[in-house]
């Protein structure tokens, strides 16, 4: 479901701007002198309710996710805000995730690299200086 509707990680400049694109990027609002951060009711839809489907089976489990949203709870946060922050962790992991799958090692690059003699293919001017 996240593969297909981010239909290319590439895109996206940076993990803040696939987080804007997933609906997991923070809204500040102001109250007074309080600064705190509202969900963001924008962004994919799908790719939200994916996220938010896995980090409440993390919570539900023992792992990372869970230990992370128990720190959180911790330090004073309520169960929904360390689930917003979960999620936007789950989406910086996918995105860098998706990243790594769409660069593979050892591609075969589209042209070949250019020789500094006389400007020449790789190839070609290996065979010069065998000829010579």
């Amino acid at each position: 479901m996240i593969l297909g509707e981010t239909a290319g990680a590439t895109r996206f400049r940076s993990k803040h701007a696939y987080a804007r694109f997933t609906g997991t990027a923070p809204i500040p609002v102001w109250s007074g002198n309080n600064v705190r951060v509202r969900l963001n009711r924008g962004g994919n839809r799908t790719i939200n309710t994916a996220l938010h489907m896995i980090a409440v089976t993390q919570v539900r489990g023992v792992g990372a996710g869970k230990s992370y949203v128990d720190s959180l709870i911790g330090k004073g946060k309520t169960r929904t805000e360390a689930l917003r922050l979960l999620r936007r962790r789950l989406s910086d992991r996918v995105y860098s995730a998706l990243l790594a799958d769409e660069k593979p090692a050892g591609q075969p690059s589209a042209t070949p690299p250019i020789s500094p003699i006389r400007g020449q293919n790789a190839p070609a001017a290996a065979t010069l200086a065998n000829a010579a």
